[in-house]
């Protein structure tokens, strides 16, 4: 049997910057890995079978870890199968991206439990069939995304803040958030403009990362004021996250989940009783080295 956390992601920043030819926008984040996981269990098998904790998820070739372990089987001839097993953790349709993680360790894992061999860049071509956001979870790290998300630059950023993630059990349609964005531009909406600049989101991360109220003005996610505009409760998030102290706050992705940084660990703990009695509530500590 092979065991595999999943751990999901924040967007630190995210821009959009252009609708492709194939449909898919370019885009620029970083994205850094935090608490919550899913926990994946693989174990031999004759065939392909998957169970889950959460009944919602489907168990057939809609789901991404099934897809996952098909597109492996049929890339390198193996006959073995697998069943899989996953308790989900993360929250679904929060931006966080709990589905790609949980493909990209099923590769991961897969790998191990049937010992094939296989190259990183061969892994990144299957995990890319999978999502835009898959390839980041083949590596651990931090990384700057751009291209659809797929073209990757690791690099070392420690965070020393608690980060606190909130899911306020909304589900935000991610191709929904990108046509209101393509849709506003066309209008050419002031409130809801790109945020243009120069400077790459990784070097105004490390340049600023022990000044992150600096982050309030520089780092920016373009489907936040279409998000937050169109949600009550999430723009409501993460004001709270402010008023309890934290140092910047910001959704991720395109959305529901908001994470604040908080420097004082007691304004964190507070933060977190007030917050979870309503709502699901992660801590990250400082500076975490994923398992």
């Amino acid at each position: 049997m092979v065991k595999i956390n999943a751990y999901t992601k924040i967007n630190l920043g995210l821009r959009v910057l252009r609708k492709r030819e194939d449909g898919y926008h370019d885009i620029e984040t970083v994205f850094h890995r935090v608490n919550p996981y899913d926990e994946i269990s693989l174990e031999p098998s004759s065939s392909i079978s998957f169970t889950c904790n959460n009944p919602i998820l489907p168990t057939d070739e809609r789901n991404l870890c099934v897809r996952a372990a098909k597109l492996l089987q049929e890339y390198t001839g193996i006959k073995d199968g697998v069943k899989i097993f996953l308790k989900k953790n993360i929250p679904i349709g929060a931006g966080l991206g709990g589905g790609s993680s949980d493909a990209a360790s099923t590769l991961l894992g897969l790998v191990k439990l049937w010992n094939i061999d296989v190259t990183h860049d061969e892994l990144h071509k299957i995990a890319l069939q999978l999502g835009s956001d898959v390839p980041y979870f083949l590596k651990r790290g931090t990384a700057h995304a751009t291209g659809r998300g797929e073209i990757l630059e690791y690099f070392d950023l420690d965070i020393p803040y608690w980060i606190i993630l909130v899911y306020p059990n909304i589900h935000i349609s991610t191709a929904w958030a990108y046509q209101a964005i393509h849709d506003a531009r066309l209008t050419k909406h002031t409130n809801i403009q790109h945020q243009t600049s120069d400077i790459p989101l990784k070097q105004l991360l490390l340049e600023n990362i022990n000044a992150p109220q600096h982050f309030n003005h520089l780092l920016h996610n373009d489907f936040e004021p279409i998000v937050l505009h169109s949600n009550k409760t999430i723009a409501y998030l993460k004001l709270s996250l402010y008023s309890f102290g934290a140092k910047f706050a910001q959704m991720s992705g395109s959305g529901s989940a908001v994470y604040g940084f908080f420097s004082d660990e007691q304004e964190m703990k507070i933060a977190v009783e007030k917050l979870d009695k309503k709502y699901l509530t992660f801590v990250t500590p400082p500076n975490l080295e994923p398992i």
